[in-house]
């Protein structure tokens, strides 16, 4: 008892002692006198005292920074069972960190520390179960080791169980349990769990449908910057759905996931600053995200591009833009599209005149439902190319 209190004691005057830097010149007689003593008990075989020397020299503490020793003294206090010690080996033989890369032995240590309770370990079997890093996959074994960290409050774990059971992988499908844990993972503050939630309570996925949890968590993992939980907001508040209508913190949602990349959020974006829609009319703006959002292949932002380009609308006309932007819409069955260009091949309008590529595109729309086309064809007489 009386060695386990003072290495405890050791511990924490190490700990102060960082906050004086790693130079070993600047160490001070009490963390000289520290190491000395802390080396002296662990080469007496204290498992705590090898895990503390194994941490000093790791960290530079009152000497130089040695990962080779650091691992040697690890090694020392986890051959004896010290949980802490071993969790750190299987880190170092994971990363290479003071020795070679071998994802065999980082799970042979995982595994001890993780028999013994360490939540962090069993997290980290699970994952390497689940993906096969330095074992054989075996999903249930992730399931296993996952549970086992997620009864002990782990936030990743229980987020990773949520998708097994949401997914039946590696275990039954089951919505409810997949929930519950989603659920734990996200009153820790998990961003992905909290949007996973707020999707399953819109949709009615394993819960009743409730839309005021839906904005709740969604709103949750907004606020932490998950650029799909933005777009789901701002859908919320664009379609007064499960929420007062509110186009301003639409708009602001819309935004914020935008920045992100969001191509959907950028589309809408461009619809709202097109129509003065919960925000100030801005043609260059609408044409700004309706570019972003096409460049990711929204068929609708493209679309829209064209015909701006074409009708000079917040751009300078240019139809060699419009017949771009039309055609990237029309090669993924924009219906509307797939006419213009027809046409515009059709009139030589801002390209040569191709009166085969009118005929294919206005085929391509008549078939896709516009009844325009077929008016075009026929009275073109396109059936003759």
């Amino acid at each position: 008892m009386k060695t386990n209190l003072l290495i405890l004691l050791l511990f924490f005057i190490i700990s102060c002692s960082n906050q004086k830097g790693n130079n070993p010149k600047e160490a001070s007689d009490t963390e000289v006198e520290t190491l000395l003593e802390v080396k002296k008990s662990a080469e007496q075989g204290v498992a705590e005292a090898q895990y503390t020397l194994g941490f000093m020299y790791y960290n530079g503490d009152g000497t130089l920074t040695d990962k080779k020793q650091a691992f040697y003294w690890y090694k020392k206090s986890a051959e004896q069972g010290n949980v802490n010690a071993q969790f750190t080996l299987g880190i170092m033989y994971s990363n290479g960190d003071g020795v070679l890369t071998d994802k065999k032995q980082a799970f042979y240590w995982y595994k001890k520390s993780a028999e013994q309770g360490d939540v962090n370990a069993q997290f980290t079997l699970g994952f390497m179960y689940y993906n096969g890093d330095g074992v054989l996959t075996d999903k249930k074994q992730a399931f296993y080791w996952y549970k086992k960290s997620a009864e002990q409050g782990d936030v990743n774990a229980q987020y990773a169980l949520g998708i097994m059971y949401s997914n039946g992988d590696g275990v039954l499908t089951d919505k409810k349990q997949a929930f519950y844990w989603y659920k734990k993972s996200a009153e820790q503050g998990d961003v992905n769990a909290q949007f996973t939630l707020g999707g399953m309570s819109y949709n009615g996925d394993g819960v009743l449908t409730d839309k005021k949890q839906a904005f709740y968590w969604y709103k949750k993992s907004a606020e932490q910057g998950h650029a799909k939980a933005q777009y789901a907001l701002g859908f919320m508040y664009y379609n007064g759905d499960g929420i007062l209508t509110d186009k301003k913190q639409a708009f602001y949602w819309y935004k914020k996931s935008a920045e992100q990349g969001h191509a959907k959020a950028q589309y809408n974006l461009g619809v709202m600053y097109s129509h003065g829609d919960g925000v100030l009319t801005d043609k260059k703006q609408a044409f700004y995200w309706y570019k972003k959002s096409a460049e990711q292949g929204v068929v609708n932002a493209q679309f829209n591009l064209g015909v701006m380009s074409y009708n000079g609308d917040g751009i300078l006309t240019d139809k060699k833009q419009a017949f771009y932007w039309y055609k990237k819409s029309a090669e993924q069955g924009h219906a509307e599209a797939q006419y213009t260009l027809g046409v515009m091949s059709y009139n030589g309008d801002g390209i040569l005149t191709d009166k085969k590529q009118a005929a294919f595109w206005i085929r391509k729309s008549y078939k896709n439902g516009l009844e325009e086309a077929k008016e075009f064809w026929d009275d073109k007489e396109l059936y003759k190319y």
